[in-house]
């Protein structure tokens, strides 16, 4: 099972969110060590969090590329 941080408990704030945002834009795929550097401009978030929420992030786009979301949409 993997550990969380102390702060990890899966949700994230506005500012978070605003904050991996920004980090994708300037960490791009080709970026050595992109999770890590992504984890450290928004705090409080480790690496795999970082990484997880990118992947949801995706799936989500996937499902709205697909029509498979009717707006207003909200992830619980």
């Amino acid at each position: 099972m993997a550990s969380m941080s102390a702060h990890g408990s899966g949700s994230w704030t506005a500012m978070q969110n605003k904050a991996f945002e920004r980090a994708l834009a300037v960490y791009d795929e080709d970026t050595p060590q992109r999770w890590l550097n992504v984890a450290k401009a928004i705090g409080e978030k480790t690496e795999e969090e970082v990484k997880r929420h990118y992947q949801l992030l995706v799936e989500d786009v996937k499902h709205i590329e697909f029509g498979e979301v009717s707006f207003p949409y909200r992830r619980m």
